[in-house]
């Protein structure tokens, strides 16, 4: 039951070339920072990431990017990130947007088994009727696009067919974790974390504070031990702003 594991390098240690992951966070907001730099100390490369966002350009998921470690990714917002645009430009990275909530569904679904679901947003655009380009190829010619997806009308309106997201790995952000792995996320720093957390075959949890057994109400769990393979201290970790609004 202690799922306490001394070190990030060594809980990321069989995240090997081409496997995926559900990155929780928001922005810069409940990012497992201290998980992301272990993952890119052990050189996996070719990986696929579904996360909100890829960070920007020299912290998050941002810094993966930078190191070409990632091959594709699944997200519903890129606008942060100038390199992320360019290798997806220059045909060095594979792109699948997706609609915000569609894609908080899609690994809800896939954390409770749920293999698919229908969904009213999208229809009547490219993300139902297919097109969306995930990849150019010479000339800025779309070398790979998004397929349609099937549409039934409930009741008088139509609804698009979506897949559940499971990954092999999840890495998520908490505050608090003991080490039975029931975490406790920081107000809106929970955000995609436990979805994430939800949907993967192997779930590496940093958390803020490590505590013991018991001390964690079992009222105030968010995501409960069962979904959580692996504990790491992260202590006082780096919080970055992403962007910084003065008043005057």
């Amino acid at each position: 039951m202690d799922k306490f594991v001394p070190s990030a390098e060594r809980a990321v240690h069989d995240i090997s070339d081409g496997a995926s992951l559900a990155v929780g966070g928001f922005g810069l907001c409940g990012i497992p920072m201290v998980l992301i730099e272990a993952v890119l100390a052990n050189g996996a490369r070719d990986l696929v990431t579904v996360s909100n966002n890829c960070g920007v350009d020299d912290w998050g998921l941002g810094v993966l990017l930078n190191a070409k470690r990632i091959r594709r990714t699944t997200g519903s917002y890129v606008g942060e990130n100038k390199e992320f645009e360019r290798q997806f430009l220059s045909r060095e990275l594979e792109v699948e947007l997706v609609p915000q909530g569609t894609l908080a569904e899609r690994l809800r679904a896939g954390g409770a088994g749920i293999p698919a679901f229908y969904t009213p947003a999208g229809v009547g655009t490219q993300v139902a009727d297919g097109g969306l380009p995930w990849r150019y190829g010479d000339g800025g010619v779309v070398a790979t696009a998004s397929p349609p997806k099937e549409v039934r009308e409930f009741d008088g309106r139509l609804f698009a067919l979506e897949t559940a997201i499971r990954t092999d790995f999840a890495l998520v952000h908490a505050r608090y974790g003991d080490r039975h792995g029931n975490l406790v996320y920081e107000k809106s720093a929970a955000n995609f974390n436990p979805l994430c957390a939800g949907a993967a075959k192997v779930t590496i949890a940093e958390v803020e504070v490590l505590l013991e057994p018991g001390e964690i109400d079992p009222m105030t769990v968010h995501t409960p031990g069962i979904f959580v393979q692996r504990v790491v201290l992260a202590g006082d970790v780096e919080k970055r702003i992403e962007r910084r609004t003065v008043a005057k």
